[in-house]
């Protein structure tokens, strides 16, 4: 049964991404980039879509001159590669908008070579409770390098090489990388098989996507492990070998197949790293059915990555986690009591025994490919499970018995644990800290389901039946921060905006959602790259759908100045920068001035859309918190840090964030919660210790920064609201009135 419900959770297959043309026509869309302005240059990181190629994230570092700002920037797509070049825009668009261009010199992976310009790009800006974001969209044309020959031509039945194929009928391209109507394999992706994400460990499963990788079907090998498919399932004496060569150069390394997937679009090949291929840089290769090789692909190999694996595949959604019943019976983690396809379910209990499913601990002395023995790395390794903030010592972590390059780690939860359906739940191996997941614990050892405020058992059955749940979300957001900047010195600077949408969650997701209004009164931490976007709030990535509601307008309480303010809707997100006031800056253009946030009765309309029909929803805004002597300007990350507060209603949700930079560019962050009745809330030192030491110099959007937000609770006539859907039925929302304040701190 147990290995019956891995294979069927763990190893799901995803679609690939789209292969290259030899030139794209495409826009360029940079969504709500957050630029740091206490640096110098201005580092700007947000997400970028390239249409018709993929999707990615933008990094930038510009410098600001008389009218234009301008500098180098990298996209870095999902895939692993990116493009390189400089973009220049008018200063109006820091603030306001204006325009600008941007030119492709150069890129990486699958990219190497390219060329490209972006003759037009228009650009908004306006300041928002994470900071200056700015907004650029054009079209332009990109010249993907190394995907044809330069000077020759390719056959009819060309196949790929590393420096050109030559066709049964055609000549050779002089340093092309895949033939334009040949069969030769495409590598899109080499991502370990838990977060999915970039970085392979040492004896872990990972995952290589692209195209014609393999040959057509569906095979999945047994023990012992094969480096390349030679039975009568494969066609072709070397289907799907994938190759791991040290970037410095010297003799390849082979990984042991799990699968070879080639089906429906997507050509996914899972295989175990060996234990044996020392950490640092390689370069990727897959060898397919026809003999062909695909072009290098860069990959790093760690020693260690915990990564968690999820019933959804995204890394950040429920967790693959078993609860110990008896020793017959051990149930998929869920949110209520039953079964779901002959597969029994229940929520954890306090003092159960739970088997934790992920991969990424660490190499083995013994063979990667066969079924491994009894191998608990907790002896020699210091692993915890973090579960609601709590660390937990687990009685075993390691590889499971009887399986290949996948972990178990066996723990009891404490009899006090947090409990609710979206807990968050972490790994951490020597300091190493898996990407935030989430858990179901019901209150007691009797208890049937869960508790998810807001929702019924039924619903959360329905949940656990493939069911997805549709919530509106907006709020109102007054946000004060002091922070130092570079040539300027100390800044006050309060931001006043307002957003949201309505958005689709599966019950594998619904932590994104839920975090955000329930109270933990835990915290976790999540670890980013300062080059990427900032994590959601809630520590969970968000994959769902959102829905067009047509038009949406605000209107503040008398003497807020707030009347009908039309939201932006870009992408069915809806946003406004209602105001803006910073103390010690001048000269800066288009300063938003649409009124101001006070507190009082808010009101939202929406005249209704495609998928949203007419709606309106209010919202009392209270007085906010007094953090009782201020925000430390000192954290000493080995001890606990007490924060006091006075004011606030006492159900009132208080969200507690800090964030450190580390000098090598990397960002952890940690989220708390809890409510205002409590009167203060203490972050303990093994979270704080999480966090890197504040390095003497930061730059980018990474920063060293703590901040206390409270959000009102919502209540019937006073924060909550139902809109139909044009498909039929209702969605229920909230409209929530959020007011922080934040510093920059020094971690120590």
């Amino acid at each position: 049964m147990k290995n019956k419900i891995i294979q069927t959770l763990a190893f799901a297959l995803f679609a690939a991404a789209v292969g290259n043309a030899a030139a794209v026509t495409t826009t360029m869309s940079v969504t709500n980039a957050v630029a740091s302005i206490t640096s110098s240059p201005i580092g700007v990181n947000g997400p970028v879509t390239l249409s018709g190629i993929g999707t990615g994230t933008f990094s930038a570092q510009v410098t600001a001159g008389a009218s234009t700002v301008g500098g180098p920037f990298t996209i870095t797509l999902s895939n692993g590669s990116t493009f390189t070049g400089t973009v220049t825009v008018s200063v109006s668009v820091l603030t306001g908008s204006g325009t600008g261009s941007a030119t492709i010199t150069g890129g990486t992976g699958l990219y190497i070579g390219s060329t490209g310009s972006f003759p037009q790009l228009t650009g908004t800006g306006s300041f928002s409770s994470s900071g200056l974001l700015l907004n650029l969209n054009g079209s332009g044309t990109i010249d993907i390098g190394g995907s044809t020959g330069t000077t020759g031509t390719t056959g009819t039945t060309g196949t790929t090489g590393t420096t050109g194929t030559t066709g049964s009928t055609g000549s050779t391209g002089s340093t092309g990388a895949t033939g334009a109507t040949g069969t030769g394999p495409t590598i899109t992706g080499v991502l370990d098989a838990g977060s999915y994400t970039p970085n392979i460990a040492q004896g872990s499963i990972f995952v290589v996507k692209g195209t014609n990788l393999s040959a057509s079907g569906f095979v999945q090998f047994g023990f012992p492990l094969p480096t390349v498919c030679t039975s009568a399932l494969c066609s072709g004496a070397s289907n799907g070998q994938i190759t791991f060569t040290p970037a410095s150069g010297g003799a390849g390394a082979q990984a042991d197949l799990i699968y070879l997937y080639n089906q429906s679009g997507t050509n996914q090949l899972a295989a175990i790293l060996p234990s044996t291929v020392a950490p640092g840089n390689y370069n990727v290769t897959v060898t397919n059915n026809n003999g062909a090789v695909s072009a290098p692909f860069p990959a790093t190999v760690v020693q260690t990555k915990p990564e968690i694996i999820t019933q959804d595949g995204t890394g950040a959604g429920l967790a693959v986690v078993q609860n110990y019943i008896s020793p017959t019976e051990t149930d998929v983690n869920r949110f209520t009591v039953g079964a779901v396809n002959g597969v029994s379910i229940s929520p954890a209990r306090p003092s159960q025994t739970l088997i934790l499913w992920l991969t990424g601990l660490g190499p083995i002395t013994t063979g990667d490919n066969v079924a491994a023995p009894v191998l608990d790395v907790s002896q020699t390794s210091k692993v915890q499970v973090i579960v609601g903030g709590t660390p937990i010592t687990p009685s075993f972590a390691g590889r499971a018995p009887g399986l290949a390059g996948e972990d178990q780690i066996d723990f009891v939860l404490p009899a006090g644990v947090t409990t609710g359906c979206t807990v968050p739940l972490q790994v951490s191996v020597n300091g190493v800290v898996s990407a935030t997941t989430f858990l179901a614990i019901a209150p007691d050892q009797t208890s049937a389901a869960c508790v998810l405020p807001g929702f019924t058992t039924q619903q959360l059955q329905n949940l656990d039946n493939g069911s997805s749940y549709t919530i509106g979300s907006f709020d109102v957001t007054q946000f004060s921060i002091s922070e130092t900047i570079p040539s300027i010195g100390n800044v006050n600077a309060k931001i006043d905006v307002a957003g949201g949408g309505f958005v689709s969650y599966t019950g594998f997701q619904i932590a994104a959602y839920q975090n955000y209004l329930q109270p933990s009164n835990a915290c976790i931490v999540s670890t980013y790259s300062s080059t990427s976007t900032n994590p959601s709030i809630v520590g969970q990535a968000i994959t769902s759908k959102y829905l067009d509601a047509g038009p949406i307008t605000l209107t503040g309480p008398s003497g807020s100045g707030i009347t009908g303010l039309a939201l932006t809707e870009t992408s069915n997100i809806y946003s406004v920068n209602i105001a803006t006031e910073l103390s010690g800056i001048s000269g800066i253009p288009g300063m938003q001035n649409n009124g101001t946030v006070i507190a009082g009765n808010y009101t939202l309309k929406g005249n209704g859309g495609a998928d949203v029909g007419p709606f309106t929803a209010s919202m009392t805004l209270g007085s906010p918190l007094t953090i009782t002597n201020g925000l430390p300007s000192t954290v000493n990350r080995n001890t606990d840090l007490r924060l006091n507060w006075t004011g606030g209603n006492s159900n009132d949700l208080v969200i507690i964030v800090g964030e450190s930079s580390s000098s090598a560019g990397s960002v952890s962050e940690f989220l708390c919660t809890t409510t205002a009745g409590q009167g203060g809330f203490t972050v303990p030192a093994s979270i704080l210790s999480q966090l890197p030491p504040t390095p003497s110099s930061v730059t980018g959007v990474a920063s060293s920064v703590l901040f206390v937000e409270t959000t009102t609770q919502p209540a019937n006539g006073n924060g909550t609201f139902t809109a139909p859907l044009t498909a039929g039925g209702n969605v229920n929302g909230f409209f929530l009135g959020l007011v922080g304040t934040g510093a920059n701190v020094t971690y120590n």
